[in-house]
Formats: structure tokens, C-alpha cells, sequence
């Protein structure tokens, strides 16, 4: 997977999906998404709303860059810092990722009705065992989640990263996630589980 952002800072409800004028799109989850993480601070550039293009090298929207990696089917994972998601509980915060081809978030913390959220939408969301790895994560690095088919509760998880000069790095991550949530995230999300179980 790639690193579509790796946010600085704070980083609230708000900041991921912007309310104001972008609330007349609620009900259309493909224009919404365009405001996907329009308000964070890119913590390699201190730009806002702006993301690495890896495929073409280019800065672009957030949300442009994500359509470019799942239209090549290339899924990507958000890094953030402390109480990631903090304010309203605003829902397409945690639909837009998931819709927009995201992975999973990794973070120092999460506000708790943000993961909860993610939870539900099939997102991992997941925080560093060491808050310090979050320095370790490099804008061109390639990452792989390892022991997902182990997903267990209270069972770390480990990321592989590799960096563009060679080097790699392992950082160990928590999850909160009890048996129930984890089969939303095999199923794809809450909802998908339970049309599955409606429809045997």
C-alpha cells in the first residue's frame, strides 16, 4: 500500500470532511468525498489539502490522489497524529475513506466515535504501540500490514515499511477491535455483514 497522507497536528471531524457548503452533497457520497481531508496540514510539505501523487509525482487534492490509487487498485493508508477525528460525529468522515479506496488509518489516538465509525465502515483503524514510530513514516514508503488473516482481539499487528532508500522498518500497532467489529471488517462493513446474514 502507499501513504496517501500522513496528517499533522490536528486533525478533527472537520478537518477530514468539511461541513459549510459541502453539506448539500450528503446525500451523494461520491461529490462529498471530494472534501476528503481538505482542512489537514501534509506533515512533509505543512501544506493543506494537498498530497503526493506517487504514480505521477505530483502535489494534487487529497481526494484526487486517492481516486488516481484505486482506479490503479492501489490501496493506501492515512497516518495521523493525537485524537485523530476529535469533534462532531460526523459519519462521512469515516465513509469517505472507505469509499475512496483507503485501508486503514494509523494513528497516536483516536477521538473514540471517529474509530468506533471507521469500525463500521470496514476501515482498520489502528495506533502506533510507540507513538515515536509516527516519525519513521516517510512520504514515498511502501507499507504492508502483517497478521490480518490473525486478526484477533488484543492481537497486534505489524507494519512493514519500506523506504525508498532501501531500508525498511517494523512498527507494531493496537487495535480496539472485539470479534464482532472484526467481522465488519472482513465482511467490508457493518452493513455488508448484516445483508449477508438477511439474505441466508
Amino acid at each position: 500500500m502507499r501513504l496517501l497522507l500522513k496528517a499533522k497536528g490536528k486533525c478533527t471531524t472537520d478537518h477530514i470532511s468539511m461541513a459549510g457548503p459541502w453539506l448539500r452533497f450528503r446525500g451523494h457520497l461520491d461529490n462529498i468525498s471530494n472534501n476528503f481531508l481538505l482542512g489537514a496540514v501534509n506533515a512533509f510539505t505543512d501544506s493543506t489539502g494537498k498530497a503526493k501523487n506517487l504514480l505521477t509525482g505530483e502535489y494534487q487534492t487529497v481526494h484526487e490522489v486517492a481516486r488516481d490509487y484505486k482506479a490503479h487498485g492501489i490501496g493506501w493508508i492515512v497516518v495521523g497524529d493525537e485524537n485523530y477525528g476529535e469533534g462532531s460525529s460526523r459519519e462521512h468522515a469515516a465513509m469517505e475513506p472507505r469509499f475512496l479506496g483507503g485501508k486503514a488509518i494509523i494513528v497516536k489516538s483516536f477521538a473514540r466515535i471517529h474509530e468506533t465509525n471507521l469500525k463500521k465502515q470496514g476501515m482498520l483503524p489502528l495506533t502506533f504501540d510507540n507513538p515515536a514510530d509516527y516519525d519513521k513514516i516517510l512520504e514515498d514508503d511502501l507499507l504492508s500490514i502483517v497478521g490480518l488473516k490473525e486478526l484477533a482481539p488484543g492481537k497486534q499487528l505489524k507494519l512493514t515499511v519500506k523506504h525508498s532508500d532501501g531500508t525498511s522498518d517494523e512498527i507494531m500497532l493496537n487495535h480496539t477491535m472485539n470479534e464482532n467489529q472484526i467481522e465488519w471488517f472482513r465482511a467490508g462493513s457493518a452493513l455488508n455483514l448484516i445483508a449477508a446474514r438477511n439474505k441466508d
